[in-house]
């Protein structure tokens, strides 16, 4: 499968720099042959109606020049490299796709959003940035757009129910601000050839007294993770865990990824707990926000999310390799990958195929995983019905400040990209599903074997309680940047978990006083609520029929729970 990919891409990378100027069907034919052939939710016929619309729409647009952004993954890499010059060659319209790193597209956005320069044409900026792009109305609000200005460059074929992650990029409003085209998430990844040999699960079972499996809930994890901690299997000694922990930016991201919702910070809700979610962020009935900290009834720095950086502090020292204190995100993605680690409660789907490649220690001489994902284990504060994971999902963001034949050009490129015509193709270059029918596409059946678990999980019915930051998040670029700077001090041991969360909280509420003060977001910004103790507001929520914040429990380490992997998939398949 994998050869077969990189020699259809590299067969149309040919085909469009020898192919002539003209742009139109012919062109269209020839990227279909050479790159999509069958894979596509759509059949041949089909594929050249849809080809046909684009060229036709693109007319008005020939030789202009468009520039977009992303973040530098597979997906966009692709979309850059092969799918841009197939739809310059297909429509005439010049496009420039640029791969930069996740922070700098934030920061031009910003700029942009500053300025009123038109630096980009669109962007693809993570789904986390919702509650801005609602709140400060600088975005095309893309509902109505596609209805009124835009409606002469929209697909009639886009399918925007066939996007799985369109409830994270729609507003309280109703209006959608954005259009998926990547999607990843964070799971648990662990080693099954482990969890599946006799001597070890006899052992394990001898001396913890239940099964070695998928752990369901933090406790059986900690079990896990001692137990394999300082084993020689294969020759070498082991870890029971993996993290990282240099105070960097992504350290920030490790945690507003989810990381408290996963111990049960915040609300029940899905896709976000209302009113308070997994940032701790409480808004009121009018999705106003209201406050950060436990005082003024939010869960920044209450018992669940002290509890989740105390858990965090305390595997990293006892059961992950000494250097991962000192790694980034970026360092410590492909360390499981080198066959010393049991398993990693937070690991994004993105490195999948990277852990898949021929001659790893991870993988069978078949070419099978040795290895497998599931859903993430919840912290003792969790309650059904809250979200368990964090998904990140890039997605199409259309700029007020573009000008409107600029931004019509541009929001053709991304239906493009985004087509059912491309993304089963595209899906199997990077694994980073949007459409349901593409992860339900016969070849993703064939292919599931080799992926270890990613294919079941996003046809599963867990898939939906793994979601990107909400609307609560009134600022995402001002915000997100206190997480790393309180974390890394928790982390450095310059100060407790407690005092990490106090410190995080109140910056958080500095920024949502200044925003309340400027009135910039109107009737939809911040109005911070009076303070009272976590007693009055956790009474408060359980007479609403809420959870947060919830009062500490005085024993944090609850029975351990594991499930057998390949019964928990049955139970999938079953549903």
């Amino acid at each position: 499968m994998t050869r077969r990919l990189l020699m259809t891409t590299s067969g149309l990378m040919l085909l469009m720099s020898s192919g002539g100027a003209m742009a139109g069907m012919e062109e269209a034919r020839e990227f279909l042959d050479a790159e999509i052939g069958d894979m596509s939710s759509l059949s041949r016929e089909e594929q050249e109606a849809e080809m046909q619309w684009f060229v036709d729409a693109a007319e008005p647009f020939q030789g202009m020049n468009i520039r977009v952004v992303s973040e530098t993954i597979t997906t966009h890499e692709y979309e850059s490299k092969v799918l841009a010059p197939a739809f310059t060659a297909i429509t005439g319209i010049q496009i420039t796709h640029d791969l930069i790193g996740e922070g700098d597209v934030v920061e031009k956005l910003q700029t942009q959003m500053q300025s009123g320069e038109n630096i980009y044409d669109a962007y693809i900026n993570d789904s986390d940035l919702i509650g801005t792009h609602w709140r400060y109305q600088q975005v095309r609000n893309l509902t109505d757009w596609m209805e009124n200005e835009g409606a002469d460059v929209t697909n009639p074929d886009l399918d925007i129910d066939d996007f799985i992650g369109k409830s994270f990029t729609t507003a309280p409003d109703g209006k959608l601000y954005q259009l998926p085209d990547q999607q990843f998430a964070n799971l648990y990844w662990f080693r099954y050839d482990w969890f599946n040999d006799p001597d070890i699960k006899a052992e394990f079972e001898d001396e913890y007294g239940y099964e070695l499996g998928v752990p369901v809930n933090w406790s059986a994890y900690e079990d896990i993770a001692e137990f394999f901690t300082g084993r020689e299997i294969d020759g070498q000694q082991v870890y029971g865990h993996m993290d990282y922990g240099k105070k960097d930016p992504s350290l920030g991201w490790r945690f507003t990824d989810a990381w408290l919702s996963m111990a049960g910070n915040g609300d029940k809700g899905i896709p976000n707990g209302v009113p308070v979610d997994e940032w701790g962020i409480r808004v009121d009935e009018n999705s106003r926000p209201v406050g950060s900290c436990v005082a003024r009834g939010g869960d920044t720095n209450g018992p669940a999310a002290v509890y989740s950086i105390e858990k965090y502090l305390e595997w990293m020292e006892a059961y992950a390799p000494p250097e991962a204190q000192g790694m980034t995100f970026s360092e410590s993605g492909p360390v499981p990958a080198q066959g010393n680690v049991a398993q990693q409660i937070f690991w994004y789907t993105a490195f999948t195929a990277d852990m898949v490649k021929d001659g790893l220690p991870v993988v069978n001489e078949d070419g099978t995983p040795k290895w497998r994902m599931a859903p993430s284990p919840h912290g003792v504060y969790w309650q059904d019905g809250m979200k368990l994971g964090y998904q990140d999902a890039g997605a199409w963001t259309l700029m007020k400040s573009t000008p409107e034949e600029r931004a019509k050009a541009a929001w053709l490129y991304a239906q493009f990209v985004t087509s059912k015509t491309v993304d089963v193709k595209k899906s199997h270059v990077g694994l980073t599903f949007i459409r349901e029918s593409s992860i339900q596409h016969d070849s993703f059946t064939d292919r599931a074997p080799e992926l270890g678990g990613l294919v079941e999980f996003y046809r599963s019915p867990a898939r939906v309680q793994w979601t990107p930051t909400g609307t609560n998040v009134p600022d995402y670029p001002k915000l997100a940047q206190l997480w790393w700077q309180a974390i890394g001090d928790a982390s450095s041991g310059a100060k407790t978990a407690q005092e990490a969360m106090d410190s995080l909280c109140a910056e958080q509420e500095q920024v949502l006083s200044r925003l309340e003060r400027a009135g910039v977001q109107g009737d939809i910004g911040p109005a911070l609520a009076e303070e009272h103790d976590i007693e009055y507001w956790n009474a408060q929520a359980v007479e609403a029929g809420n959870l947060a914040p919830q009062l500490k429990i005085e024993n944090e380490k609850e029975e351990p729970i594991t499930i057998n992997y390949d019964e928990l998939v049955k139970s999938w398949n079953d549903s």
